[in-house]
């Protein structure tokens, strides 16, 4: 009996046939989730940063603090909703709910676990299911773009509206290399429907080594490595996630798109963000590690993928990618613009491309030759893999070699020092000269790092105007404090 025609397994032709009060159960069910799993993974990527960090974390609010996030989104709703004079007030109004509203829509297509009985109801534990279920997924995340984009438009000030144009080159760059990512999962899953997916990687792969015959993985991560690096790097950059949470860079942009929005619009916003956590972590669950099938060796267990388990094993794989997400904010520094872009463009859409001829070639030569899927995949897709993946670790060694070179000289301490740059003194009422030319090494070149030691900082036109004095050229202002003239003839000593 085939996967498929297995009674537990969903297929296309079960879903539509629903009572409207299954339907309804299952939509306040998938809502419900989401809201769940956001409160879940503020208080799971606090408490984990804090262990990291060797700190105690939240430790307050209910039994030894995991009712933190509830008291933040509380405290949220009851904050004084501030409107910017400057703003756009009816797209400023909408903004966060168009970036919240893709979010939800998103996981309908999400299969949770096998044909179960509800109220004496046959019925899959999936909302919705089409033969194009994945792209839906990729439509709703496209569409929360224009929220974040709008929101920083409409706020009617500079730092959202940088935060809003980084937002939408990411979220669109990477993207692409998220779609490439999947198309190899389509190639061998031969569907884009969720529920069939998750059917393909079911029951193992065949493999003959020399004449033995033993059960391979079937699971996507392992017969497509690569995809799933990509998707995993890509999904990071999508939902501007650090390292790669550019526009909301607080160091640069004070707090990025949402800078100027307070209450519940903020929180719509911070909604938005952990809900798309949850739906790529299920996505990636779905695509490639089996979906709400049970693990090895877990799955020898007749009944594991029977009933509600599968809710269990689906839901800890969903847990354990969003720990990959706070394991790399809490390890890994934010990029810069021009990095983070450049490996986008030129890593990873290139990458994936490369990996889609590979994955078509080694589907034409199981077909061609009558080989299994699993064989062609260990046989030729991992050596590929491993090919491709040392070609990329050269190039990279190789571009960067000069600020690797660079940074050991700098950190074993160079003999010959960086000569600071002095600017010279600023004359009140005049243009600023040229600065002096470096004569010493620079910093790229092995120059130790050393400041400037003789920093001047130039008068305070402002006072120099109230006050009427002339003050010196390149003399030091100690304060900014505004000072009373002294009467003549009173003293001054203390």
């Amino acid at each position: 009996m085939s996967v498929l025609a297995a009674t537990d397994q969903p297929t296309l032709e079960d879903f539509g046939n629903d009572v409207w009060w299954i339907i309804l159960i299952k939509v306040v069910g998938v809502f419900g989730v989401l809201v769940v799993m956001t409160l879940f993974a503020i208080v799971f990527e606090r408490k984990v940063v804090a262990r990291m960090q060797q700190r105690t974390g939240p430790n307050r609010v209910g039994p030894r603090g995991y009712l933190q996030s509830l008291a933040d989104g509380l405290k949220l709703a009851f904050k004084e909703d501030i409107m910017p004079t400057l703003a756009d007030k009816p797209v400023y109004f909408i903004a966060p709910v168009i970036a919240t509203i893709p979010a939800f829509l998103a996981f309908s297509v999400i299969p949770l676990g096998p044909s179960v009985s509800i109220f004496g109801q046959q019925t899959p534990l999936q909302l919705i299911d089409a033969p194009i279920g994945v792209l839906v997924v990729l439509a709703c995340s496209a569409m929360g773009v224009y929220g974040i984009v709008l929101g920083g438009w409409a706020s009617g000030s500079t730092y959202p509206l940088l935060g809003g144009l980084r937002s939408a080159a990411q979220m669109v760059s990477y993207e692409i290399a998220m779609g490439l990512s999947i198309v190899a999962v389509f190639l061998y899953a031969g569907t884009m429907s969720t529920s069939e997916i998750v059917a393909a990687q079911a029951g193992g792969n065949e493999l003959s080594f020399f004449g033995a015959t033993f059960q391979g993985p079937s699971w996507y991560a392992v017969l497509l490595p690569v995809s799933f690096v990509i998707y995993v790097i890509a999904v990071v950059g999508e939902t501007n996630r650090a390292p790669f949470d550019l526009p909301e860079a607080e160091s640069e942009l004070v707090g990025g798109f949402h800078t100027e929005y307070s209450s519940l619009k903020f929180a719509l916003f911070f909604l938005a963000e952990y809900v798309n956590m949850v739906t790529v972590s299920a996505l990636a669950a779905t695509l490639f590690l089996g979906g709400w099938r049970a693990p090895f060796p877990i799955s020898i267990w007749d009944g594991a993928n029977t009933g509600w388990w599968p809710l269990l094993w689906f839901f800890g794989k969903v847990v354990a990618a969003l720990f990959v997400f706070i394991w790399l904010r809490g390890t890994l520094p934010r990029l810069r613009y021009d990095q983070f872009m450049r490996f986008g463009w030129k890593v990873l859409v290139p990458t994936a491309l490369v990996w889609i001829l590979a994955v078509a070639t080694m589907r034409t030569v199981s077909r061609e030759f009558d080989l299994s899927s699993g064989e062609v995949a260990l046989y030729v897709g991992v050596p590929i893999a491993v090919v491709v993946l040392g070609v990329l670790l050269v190039a990279s060694r190789k571009s960067n070699e000069d600020t690797r070179i660079a940074a050991l000289n700098a950190a074993a301490g160079s003999i010959n020092p960086t000569e600071p740059e002095v600017l010279p003194p600023v004359r009140t009422g005049g243009a600023r000269r040229r600065p002096a030319q470096r004569t010493g090494p620079a910093r790229a070149e092995g120059g130790f790092p050393i400041p400037p030691m003789d920093l001047v900082v130039p008068p305070s036109p402002r006072l120099s105007s109230r006050e009427g004095e002339e003050v010196a050229a390149g003399s030091v202002v100690g304060t900014g404090r505004r000072t009373r003239p002294t009467p003549a003839g009173e003293d001054t000593d203390v």
